[in-house]
């Protein structure tokens, strides 16, 4: 394997890898084709704020009980049958826009049937990872590899959908969705995992969340880490619901417009994945996490402004760099300093602060762009991106206070 790349040298993590990047690639095409599809139905920047609502809302929602189940049963069970659903889902969507049978109100349903699945989906997958490698010192790059996964996606699958589109209509890109979860179906079922092992509890859902919470909340970078994720979600992600609108108004385009803008931010992602993956050290990523959040702020207000599309693809190149720096940061300190029998059900909080809070801010952002336009939306949340990144910089020394000697402990090097 190639130095610097230590989670790939762990034979069940390159199995999962292959087979979860080419499902990945599949929901990419699929979430494209949804959003697409419901802004040629109704035209209204409103319900694509709806449909991404609609789609990520499980997150905040199920979560706290996807952690749960995770942590109670076995995590490769969950993901298999997750997955199955996952297939059955984008079977079904092909078949009803093939025959003409969807209204768009009927997209923000589909949405959140599907965000149901991801959420218990995403909840077992990232407490599963650090299961398949045995090395705890490879951790940082399997969790970087597993965003390398997710923007990989993003890179290949609008692109892929907007072609897929143009030959196929919107029920190509929902078959070519449900038939990609046959690859990771095939990875998980060769996949040996003796670590990963059903814990049956006493206490109800109820109090094994109280835990998880009160343990979380014990924890200062936890619980500062989280918050800011929270605020990233909520303030920095809604541009990917609202960049169909700058597509067609904006650019004057179409599906391989919103192809190319939502590649770029997929490329930028893929690019931080692989530096993250490479640099294989937990050392320092709260740092990383600040310099990021600042400079995606700063980036989304370049690219309000902007009407050239070039220069908006690379701004957008930036911002899915840095997401995926600032989320992967996070995850890795997270999964690194939390005790194995908490790990999915604070794994659940964080994907809650993130990918929950999303949905959110997509929402009021759909609803307020209706109103005065998606720039100033753009602009605004920006501003707010950049104002979190100074405030999570002013705790640095305090970071490293705290983290010091739970590092020491783990045989790694100071610092934060």
């Amino acid at each position: 394997m190639i130095k610097g790349f230590g989670a790939l040298q762990h034979r069940n993590f390159r199995v999962f890898f292959y087979g979860q990047t080419l499902a990945l690639i599949g929901t990419w095409i699929q979430a494209t084709a949804m959003s697409w599809l419901v802004y040629r139905l109704s035209g209204s920047a409103f319900l694509l704020g709806v449909t991404g609502f609609a789609a990520q809302i499980p997150m905040l929602l199920v979560s706290p009980l996807a952690g749960v189940v995770s942590d109670r049963f076995d995590r490769r069970s969950v993901l298999i049958v997750m997955q199955v659903a996952l297939m059955l889902h984008g079977l079904a969507m092909a078949a009803l826009v093939w025959y003409d049978l969807l209204s768009a109100w009927h997209v923000p349903v589909a949405a959140f049937l599907m965000g149901t699945a991801m959420a218990l989906e995403t909840s077992a997958r990232q407490s599963f990872v650090p299961v398949l490698v045995e090395d705890r010192a490879d951790l940082p790059s399997a969790l970087a590899f597993g965003a390398f996964m997710q923007n990989s996606g993003r890179m290949i699958g609008p692109t892929l959908a907007g072609f897929i589109i143009h030959v196929a209509s919107e029920a190509g890109c929902f078959l070519a969705s449900g038939v990609s979860k046959v690859a990771v179906l095939v990875s998980l079922m060769r996949i040996d995992a003796p670590g990963n092992r059903p814990v049956m509890r006493r206490q109800s859902i109820a109090g094994e969340l109280a835990e998880a919470y009160r343990y979380q909340r014990s924890i200062m970078p936890l619980r500062v880490l989280l918050k800011h994720v929270a605020i990233v979600g909520s303030l920095a992600t809604p541009y990917i619901v609202l960049l169909p609108i700058f597509a067609a108004e904006v650019f004057g385009g179409g599906p391989a417009t919103l192809g190319l803008l939502l590649g770029s931010a997929g490329t930028g992602g893929v690019v931080g994945g692989l530096v993250l993956a490479w640099r294989n050290n937990v050392i320092g990523m709260v740092q990383l996490n600040q310099r990021a959040t600042l400079a995606c702020g700063f980036a989304l207000m370049v690219f309000a402004c902007s009407h050239w599309l070039w220069l908006s693809m690379g701004l957008l190149f930036i911002v899915g760099a840095c997401i995926i720096t600032i989320v992967t940061s996070t995850s890795t300190v997270t999964q690194m300093i939390v005790d194995e029998d908490k790990r999915a059900r604070v794994m659940a909080f964080f994907t809650m602060c993130f990918l929950g809070m999303a949905p959110v801010g997509a929402l009021v952002a759909g609803a307020i762009a209706q109103e005065i336009g998606v720039e100033p939306v753009i602009a605004a949340g920006g501003a707010c991106v950049v104002v979190a990144a100074i405030g999570l910089g002013r705790r640095l020394p305090e970071f490293r206070t705290h983290l010091r000697p739970i590092y020491q402990r783990l045989g790694l090097s100071r610092g934060s």
